[in-house]
């Protein structure tokens, strides 16, 4: 599998991150360390979860995060000191990241991700951590609710790649498949990630003869045991699927099956109904219908109640921009400074952050399915705490004594190295499916999902209270 390629990755930053690089360079704090947690406040498209996605490629990318001769003269130009580029120019990443594996099932409000190291070293690295881990987790939880509404059997691929936001458009794949595609029509994604490539053809090869029968039939000489017919080019029923029969049967007299035709507009529920029961009138059980045309998991769902016969669905702009919700607003916050705990404080009471060194523990119910996370220090013992409480209410908390409990966040980085994490997205996505399984299904559910539940050790509560009386009474 060749891996995307993150060399010299140092520009990809938001400026203000450099400026404050070098201010921190001038102001002798270089060499003081920091820990900032990525989060998010709010959950995504009415969802009740997010699967976390994209850590493989961040960790290539810090790997990589340095400047050339080219990088650094950029940077001059825009009044950059010597002194300071001097730096750069050896900069590498030497701390530590704390993260879940990825395809585990997340939730706002706590610590996702950590990062321990030098200011500078853990603030330049920021904008290509959220840009990384915001996308393809958004990305991987869309498509793990498509998943989520086929039938048995049935499957789904990323056809996005022409309708989304340029080069996201690899990430996207990647993420697809965490979340659930069996494969991507993206054929560099494909090649990078090891993605199955998949793939039908285009109205414009049809147009291209002055026969549909003659299109079909020169089409199947070349895939005669792989070839899926568009049939909607002119008519569906009058001329598409009565010249797929046709090319269908003369394959079987030489051997050969045809795999399948796709519909790309109409009435996708009727139109499927009856190509399903002219095909199995004549003989071709074994043809499957695939359906593509700006699907996501709402009109598979209405689909499967209107008895749609489709056994797999090509979901492209729907699902690799997020159409109906294009952002995870995922955040990256100072928690420690030079071993003192530091928080952020809002007139909004929801953007507090939880100040210091955490640890992120997994409660499971008697039943043996997810029901609270809590987020304790990193110097506390989980089995010597008793309840968890609500960030904000302390009248608010939950007894977890006797439940089972679960650490889900490991060192995934050392000394800026990383360590060894699965890369590849099928054996990410069945990770994922067997951490789902464990979610309670109303916290699934897409219309008004249960809240999951995210506590906070009483020391932490405590620590946050103290800090913000401080602040704000100093």
């Amino acid at each position: 599998m060749k891996r995307f390629s993150f060399d010299r990755f140092g520009l990809y930053t938001d400026f203000y991150e450099l400026t404050m690089a070098q201010g921190y360079f001038y102001h002798g704090l270089l060499d003081k360390e920091a820990v900032f947690d990525y989060f998010f406040r709010r959950m995504p498209c009415d969802s009740g979860y997010v699967i976390f996605a994209g850590l493989a490629d961040l960790l290539e990318a810090v790997e990589n995060f340095g400047y050339g001769d080219e990088e650094l003269a950029f940077l001059a130009e825009q009044g950059f000191r010597p002194e300071f580029l001097d730096y750069l120019r050896d900069f590498r990443f030497h701390g530590r990241i704390t993260a879940p594996r990825e395809g585990e099932v997340v939730f706002n409000n706590e610590p996702i991700v950590s990062v321990k190291g030098s200011i500078v070293e853990v603030q330049v690295i920021e904008t290509v951590l959220l840009n990384f881990l915001n996308f393809q987790s958004l990305i991987a939880m869309r498509a793990s609710r498509i998943e989520s509404v086929l039938l048995p059997g049935k499957t789904f691929a990323d056809f996005g790649l022409r309708r989304a936001q340029g080069l996201a458009g690899l990430f996207a794949s990647r993420a697809a498949v965490i979340g659930g595609a069996s494969g991507t029509s993206n054929t560099m994604a494909a090649r990078i990630y090891g993605l199955k490539p998949i793939g039908t053809m285009a109205h414009s090869w049809v147009q291209t003869f002055d026969d549909e029968l003659e299109a079909f039939r020169k089409y199947v000489e070349i895939y005669p045991d792989n070839a899926v017919l568009l049939i909607d080019t002119y008519d569906t029923l009058r001329s598409g699927l009565p010249h797929a029969i046709t090319v269908a049967k003369e394959l079987e007299a030489r051997g050969h099956r045809l795999k399948g035709v796709r519909i790309d507009s109409g009435d996708m529920a009727y139109l499927s109904r009856e190509v399903r029961r002219k095909l199995d009138a004549a003989g071709l059980d074994y043809v499957k219908i695939i359906a593509s045309n700006s699907l996501d998991e709402y009109i598979i769902r209405s689909l499967n109640l209107q008895n749609a016969q489709i056994d797999s669905y090509g979901v492209g702009t729907k699902l690799v921009t997020s159409y109906q919700c294009p952002a995870l607003d995922g955040v990256y916050k100072l928690a420690v400074f030079d071993g003192k705990p530091r928080l952020k404080i809002s007139e909004d009471i929801a953007k507090i952050s939880l100040p210091g060194e955490k640890e992120l523990w997994r409660i499971y119910d008697q039943n043996g399915y997810f029901y609270r996370d809590a987020v304790i220090l990193a110097d506390e013992d989980i089995d010597r705490i008793d309840r968890i409480y609500h960030p904000d209410y302390e009248f608010k908390y939950t007894d977890i004594r006797g439940l089972r409990k679960e650490k889900i966040r490991y060192p995934v980085m050392e000394g800026g190295r990383s360590l060894p994490v699965e890369k590849d997205p099928y054996a990410i996505s069945e990770f994922r499916r067997e951490r789902l399984a464990k979610l309670p299904p109303e916290t699934k559910r897409f219309e008004n999902p249960h809240v999951y539940k995210v506590g906070v050790s009483k020391k932490l509560f405590d620590l946050r209270k103290e800090l913000i009386r401080q602040h704000l009474n100093p």
